[in-house]
């Protein structure tokens, strides 16, 4: 009777448990995609998949962010006029500054939105405008709950928690490279964080940025780090990753062996895992 007992009540702790567990798994994995685009041209295809990806209903509306842009506005009517040819749904720009971001109204009506493009320009731009506002709330939130959040060049760098700025520490004069592969060189800030085990670089092969994102493997060797070319896209499904577009996707990760060396900083790596990956080919990240 007593083993019976010690039985029931153990069997009803672990169920319990299991039940908890299987509900943090649940709120902790999100409903929404990542469309996650490397810059340069945009074709209707590529973002005819966009929409495709993002299934929106009849009632859905689209918002772009342009913050990252000295332009906002010609972002926001370059993206238009392209989607308008592809799509009835009601396109919307929301241009936040630092004051505006704080907004719970204009935050909410931008968490209701199925598809939120963020447009190029400079990543660092515009997570100043997002960064501790309901803004960022919002875009989190959304994707958690099944919207699709797209965007491109530096609308693609925010995607990750640890963000490439495109600064150099030991360099004051901006490059859109890297000439070598030096240790604490690589500038990266905090990004929106719907990507949390990789990190983004865009523009890749157009610009030959491989020295920029060993770099930040050399400095988050527990990331994946994803270069995308101009024209390219990366499609995220929480792990499974698919890409889409014209040119390539660069995968590089588990480096092994570094070492720093004394007098310049210059590093050297053992060996890495590195793949190359086309359109409508897939992978998986932790």
């Amino acid at each position: 009777m007593k083993n019976q007992l010690i039985f029931k009540l153990t069997f009803k702790i672990f169920t319990s448990l299991l039940f908890l567990a299987t509900s943090f798994v649940q709120a902790q994995t999100p409903k929404g995609k990542l469309f996650i685009i490397g810059g340069g041209d945009r074709s209707d295809a590529l973002m005819k998949q966009v929409l495709s990806v993002a299934d929106l209903s009849q009632k859905d509306y689209i918002v772009v962010l342009p913050m990252s842009s000295e332009e906002p506005d010609s972002s926001f009517i370059f993206f238009k006029s392209q989607m308008v040819k592809l799509t009835p749904h009601p396109i919307v720009m929301l241009n936040f500054n630092k004051e505006t971001a704080q907004n719970k109204r204009l935050a909410d009506s931008l968490q209701k939105a199925k598809l939120i493009f963020i447009s190029g320009g400079d990543q660092t731009r515009f997570m100043n405008v997002v960064q501790n506002s309901p803004v960022k709330t919002a875009i989190q939130k959304a994707y958690e709950n099944g919207s699709t959040i797209s965007g491109t060049s530096a609308g693609a760098a925010v995607m990750s928690e640890t963000m490439i700025t495109g600064n150099q520490k030991l360099q004051k004069e901006y490059s859109g490279t890297f000439d070598n592969i030096r240790y604490d060189n690589l500038e990266t800030s905090e990004g929106l964080g719907l990507l949390q085990t990789a990190i983004i670089d865009q523009h890749f092969l157009k610009r030959n940025r491989y020295n920029r994102l060993l770099s930040a493997l050399v400095e988050f060797p527990a990331l994946t780090g994803i270069g995308i070319d101009e024209s390219t896209a990366i499609i995220v499904r929480n792990n499974q990753i698919e890409v889409a577009g014209e040119s390539e996707v660069i995968v590089v990760k588990k480096p092994k062996g570094i070492l720093k060396s004394k007098n310049n900083n210059l590093i050297s790596i053992e060996n890495l895992q590195m793949s190359i990956y086309t359109a409508g080919q897939k992978f998986n990240i932790k």
